[in-house]
């Protein structure tokens, strides 16, 4: 905790060799930079210390790490009490296009990191994400369980968890989105209420994003697992259509049809296309000289209803529903109906 108002702040340290990608995720996911415009940031020298308001009551102390080889050597000979202290989370960046003979010297490191970890912060949860993985011209899938299963081997006894990212898809989204929720506070409560809210209005699944970055923060689903490995290229149009064929209309000759007693199959890489959706949307706004920013988004497709409206001061609630019948409006009156009890949970409260 820091000393105004009881914010917890959490120390994340983002290490990796130079160029692997370390500074350009951090500035497409916090500070709402473009892929293509990451191409102007120069290397991090030393450690370059960032805090990151999350919520009401969570900081993130993001430490970035300069990784060239004579900074690397400092952290883990000289300086290991500074930096591997009072660590939550460590995220460990490997570049899958990196050489053959630079991948010794980088599970070298990756290895003395872990140790540093071990004895200085024993508590602390290891991410490690294998970037860049757009440059993999093909069977990304493989190549990513091969890179995995490296890096499971020279992590020994030390529990962590692997994801394949890019800055150029919805991946490094969906990575982000997972780390950082095993640092929100009170993420199962939140998961319970969303639970509980996915039933009272008929719903088939609600998620939770954190409004700056857009990271899914709190989800609640009945359409089936969205965890995914592969990264996908479907049309942010298409994100939604599924099942009912365009020549087919809803009336009281196909009800069955069109009330459906087994809940769709979404795609699994839905919640990251829509947050890249909307931080580019946001985006647009923001560099347009107009005096409009983001509010709510309203769409209805043939077969499903989605709403996307602010839920509290620091966060905004997707709630998608597949009956006909329920309209916008339902779920918006729902959203409003439910947010004293999310703005009392996010405040610390139960109830």
């Amino acid at each position: 905790m820091d000393g105004r108002g009881g914010r917890a702040k959490k120390k994340v340290l983002l290490m990796g060799k130079s160029g692997s990608g370390k500074t350009s995720m951090r500035s497409v996911i916090f500070s709402n930079h473009l892929a293509e415009s990451t191409k102007k940031l120069g290397a991090t020298i030393e450690v370059e210390q960032s805090q990151h308001r999350f919520l009401s009551d969570l900081m993130l102390n993001l430490w970035d790490c300069g990784g060239q080889e004579a900074f690397m050597e400092n952290y883990l000979r000289h300086d290991q009490n500074q930096i591997f202290s009072n660590v939550q989370l460590l995220i460990y960046v490997f570049d899958i296009s990196a050489k053959e003979y630079e991948k010794e010297r980088d599970f070298g490191y990756y290895t003395d990191c872990l140790n540093a970890i071990k004895e200085y912060s024993p508590d602390a949860s290891i991410f490690v994400l294998i970037h860049k993985m757009d440059l993999v011209p093909s069977d990304k899938r493989n190549v990513f369980l091969r890179k995995k299963k490296e890096l499971l081997d020279h992590s020994e006894d030390v529990p962590i968890r692997v994801f394949g990212t890019s800055i150029w898809d919805e991946s490094l989204y969906r990575a982000w989105s997972r780390i950082v929720h095993t640092l929100v506070p009170n993420a199962q409560d939140l998961t319970n209420h969303l639970d509980e809210f996915v039933e009272a209005c008929s719903a088939i699944e609600a998620v939770i994003f954190e409004k700056k970055t857009m990271l899914l923060i709190a989800w609640s689903t009945e359409a089936g697992d969205f965890s995914k490995d592969d990264l996908d290229d479907e049309d942010d149009r298409e994100i939604f259509e599924r099942q009912t064929p365009p020549d087919q209309s809803c009336d009281q000759s196909n009800k069955e049809r069109c009330h459906p007693s087994v809940t769709p199959v979404l795609p699994p890489d839905r919640f990251e296309k829509i947050s890249e959706i909307i931080k580019r949307w946001k985006n647009t706004l923001l560099n347009s000289k107009m005096n409009f920013s983001f509010q709510n988004w309203v769409q209805e497709w043939s077969n499903f209803t989605a709403v996307l409206e602010p839920l509290t001061v620091n966060t905004f609630i997707l709630v998608i529903a597949a009956d006909p019948d329920i309209l916008p409006g339902a779920l918006r009156l729902n959203i409003e109906m439910a947010k004293e009890r999310f703005i009392a949970l996010q405040a610390g409260r139960s109830r």
